[in-house]
């Protein structure tokens, strides 16, 4: 456990974690709705600090991340414990965990940035669950991670406060923002949470801090998989945050409290993809589905195949000094 760095006092003794826009107010022996952030003695605890459910060296790919090292291996971890409800959680056997209904390990930050030095990962991802919930370890483990030059990777639903996010984001090189929906119905009725600020999030992002951003937006058949809805979020993607923002597209598969809903038709995320790349986005992929075609990195200029991709495995790789190797073309990304 460690003191929670975001918390205030609030009525009645109870403390306002002041971590995410939840801000849930606890009484003694309370935890919020993450599970992980309690009320100990009229002070807020982080208890998830310290306790990953588990690690996994991934492709970067699987973040996924497409223009952020392509080819490399990532140290991957998460804890248990979420502060969004989807139903639709592709995780939740951690997500909607406690920590005393999982095997969590022991680990130090400075265990974690051990760990990847021992298998020559260049970057480390805070994943599985939202890293959000556990912002005291990500900030303590990035910044010795950073000395260390190894990278560190969000993969993130963007839930987060204003003020806080500036104490996580510190030593973050790059982040996957899971982009759920681009409709509060959705937000509100499948997550438990609400759309504007993750918007706000991913414009602080890409406008006032240099982490590489990607976006990703699991298509749930019927419920955030309209032409208008994906003509919409793409024109604000292209608008708002420029057109060499990556997009992925990937498909669902029933779980958690939505077994009753039909997987993703692979035609539904080329059709997705087709949308984007007209309203301007210069790359798009799809995922969970093998399309080799729409899972290459394309120069935006030449039309030239540059990364060639499968699954999560680089093929080949024909960007030289982060341009295209045939017409020059700069090419968004860390490469």
């Amino acid at each position: 456990m460690k003191i929670a760095k975001w918390q205030k006092p609030a009525k009645n003794g109870k403390i306002l974690c002041a971590l995410c826009p939840r801000y849930c107010t606890m009484g003694e022996g309370q935890k919020g709705f993450c599970f992980v952030r309690e009320n100990i003695g009229g002070a807020l605890y982080s208890t998830g600090y310290g306790r990953p459910t588990g690690f996994a060296v991934d492709p970067i790919e699987k973040k996924p991340l497409s223009h952020f090292l392509p080819g490399s291996n990532v140290l991957s971890f998460g804890t248990a414990g979420c502060n969004l409800g989807c139903k639709f959680c592709q995780n939740w056997s951690m997500s909607k965990a406690k920590l005393d209904e999982v095997n969590s390990l022991y680990a130090t930050p400075e265990d974690v940035v051990a760990l990847a030095k021992k298998y020559r990962t260049p970057s480390i991802a805070y994943t599985y669950n939202d890293p959000t919930i556990f912002g005291e370890y990500v900030i303590d483990i990035s910044k010795l991670a950073r000395e260390e030059n190894i990278k560190s990777v969000m993969v993130t639903a963007g839930y987060i406060d204003k003020d806080a996010r500036k104490d996580v984001y510190k030593y973050i090189d790059a982040a996957n923002v899971d982009l759920k929906a681009f409709s509060e119905t959705f937000y509100h009725k499948l997550t438990f949470s609400h759309l504007d600020p993750v918007l706000d999030t991913l414009l602080w992002l890409k406008r006032e801090t240099d982490v590489w951003i990607e976006i990703t937006t699991l298509l749930i058949p019927g419920e955030n998989d309209s032409d208008e809805e994906i003509k919409s979020m793409t024109g604000w993607i292209v608008e708002n945050l420029g057109p060499d923002v990556p997009l992925h597209f990937t498909a669902f598969h029933p779980s958690f409290k939505m077994l009753d809903y039909r997987y993703t038709p692979p035609a539904t995320l080329n059709k997705a993809r087709e949308t984007a790349l007209r309203q301007g986005i210069n790359y798009c992929y799809t995922g969970n589905v093998h399309n080799v075609e729409a899972q290459t990195t394309y120069c935006p200029s030449c039309g030239e195949p540059l990364i060639i991709r499968d699954w999560h495995s680089v093929l080949s790789n024909k960007i030289i000094d982060g341009k295209c190797s045939t017409c020059g073309e700069k090419i968004a990304g860390v490469f």
